[in-house]
């Protein structure tokens, strides 16, 4: 009997399908499942014609699958010989619970490679214009999960202020708390700050101003649900001045969001 068949921990991107690798691309195709998250766009898997498709996405707030049934579910398939893709938005190992999966499989011997995608923490920034570093501006860039305070407040706080642009996935939600520890940090107010929700996808929307009008700034009434990438530093301003120019990738069909 052969032994366990290889599980891949693939990164899909930000969004845009077109933004998968090569390699993602030739492992969807030799795929016999693929476990997928909710934030994936579904169009990616027309690159797994052969495959199972499962879907195990987690969205804060409602009910879904936990992340032991999922290390199971792949351990099960890999022990049957199955060739298992665990498909994940951005990068399995940015925020993505990909350590947790490439331990688990290892502690059940079963073989694990990490295909990296795309982080949506340079990704949303850059396809809207702002670029994380620039000469004079930032040599820098600080990425950190805005999903509980315990969590990102200790490190904003000892942040220096304008030190690096801080990148935030997952803080829609906390994005007056996130303002308001940087402010307490001693950042400008009129530090630029930019709010980009479904970057790479055609319900992209953006939001640009200061980190005090930060933990005001609207989100749309439509689809309140939308994965949102916040940026905070002085590179946040090159998009304005490249909107201007007319250049900056997608930031003209990008729709801002009103006041």
């Amino acid at each position: 009997m052969s032994g366990p068949a290889l599980v891949s921990l693939v990164g899909a991107g930000p969004g845009d399908p077109e933004l998968l690798t090569l390699r993602a691309v030739a492992r969807l195709g030799a795929a016999d499942v693929v476990f997928y998250d909710a934030l994936v766009d579904r169009s990616a898997l027309r690159h797994a014609p052969r495959a199972r498709w499962a879907f195990v996405g987690k969205r804060a707030g409602r009910p879904s699958i936990s992340q032991r049934t999922i290390e199971r579910l792949m351990i099960r398939r890999a022990l049957r010989g199955e060739r298992v893709v665990r498909l994940k938005s951005g990068d399995p190992f940015v925020f993505g619970r990909g350590g947790e999966e490439a331990l688990a499989l290892a502690a059940a011997g079963i073989p694990c490679e990490v295909v990296p995608g795309v982080s949506a923490a340079v990704a949303a920034p850059g396809l809207s214009g702002i670029p994380v570093t620039h000469r004079g501006l930032s040599t820098a860039f600080l990425v950190v999960s805005g999903h509980a305070e315990a969590a990102f407040a200790p490190v904003l706080r000892s942040l220096a202020p304008g030190a690096a642009t801080v990148v935030v996935l997952m803080g829609l939600q906390t994005r007056a708390l996130l303002a308001e520890a940087l402010l307490g940090r001693g950042w400008d107010p009129g530090t630029p700050a930019a709010l980009l929700l479904a970057a790479g996808t055609a319900e992209a929307r953006s939001w640009r101003g200061t980190l005090a009008r930060l933990g005001s700034c609207p989100l749309p009434d439509q689809h309140p649900q939308l994965p949102g990438v916040l940026v905070i530093g002085a590179s946040v301003a090159i998009a304005d001045q490249l909107q201007a120019l007319g250049g900056g990738g997608e930031t003209g069909r990008t729709r801002a969001m009103a006041e």
